[in-house]
């Protein structure tokens, strides 16, 4: 088997999933997602069975709640995935990009009713979707950003524990804090 590497993140190697020593039970912390994650910003069910079906669907989600046009969000969305697929393994992607009009990041969690291919570095269908946008002029906000969300993917646990929710406020809850939501 060869190794993976992201193209969300080209530094971020995922291969097989290492072994998760036992960690010790940490205090529960906000992260850098609750910042601009609200509840309303999780949506569950849609229904989308192609990359390019969830990339509209976040688009009109993302344009909508917050005073967006539609076809920038879409746009700059297809743009970033030209350069390579931003999922990232075990079943998530996170769709990012640079948007006109923003003046701080927001994000959208959204899981599709189907599972569709991404073009994922492990070739795993992907339901489950971290949408990040920010503005054209963010640089290493975004990255940071990026690399603190791939970082909270890579775990395993919350990962399964993402997949069996089925209430928005509790996927909010498991995303944007850390040690035990």
């Amino acid at each position: 088997m060869k190794p993976h590497y992201s193209t969300a993140l080209p530094s971020y190697y995922f291969g097989l999933e290492p072994a998760t020593p036992a960690r010790r039970e940490e205090p529960t912390s906000r992260n850098a997602l609750a910042a601009i994650l609200t509840p309303l910003d999780v949506v569950l069910d849609v229904d989308a069975s192609t990359k390019e079906r969830a990339l509209e669907e976040a688009a009109r989600f993302l344009a909508t709640r917050h005073g967006l046009l539609e076809a920038d969000v879409h746009g700059s969305l297809l743009e970033r995935e030209k350069i390579g697929s931003t999922a990232l393994g075990f079943g998530i992607a996170i769709p990012h990009a640079r948007v006109r009009g923003l003046s701080r990041p927001i994000a959208a969690f959204l899981r599709s009713r189907l599972p569709m291919s991404f073009g994922a570095p492990d070739d795993r269908l992907v339901s489950e979707m971290l949408v990040l946008l920010v503005p054209l002029q963010a640089a290493d906000e975004h990255l940071q950003l990026l690399a603190e969300v791939a970082e909270m993917f890579s775990e395993k646990q919350l990962r399964e524990r993402l997949r069996v929710q089925s209430d928005p406020a509790r996927v909010h809850a498991l995303l944007t804090t850390r040690g035990g939501a």
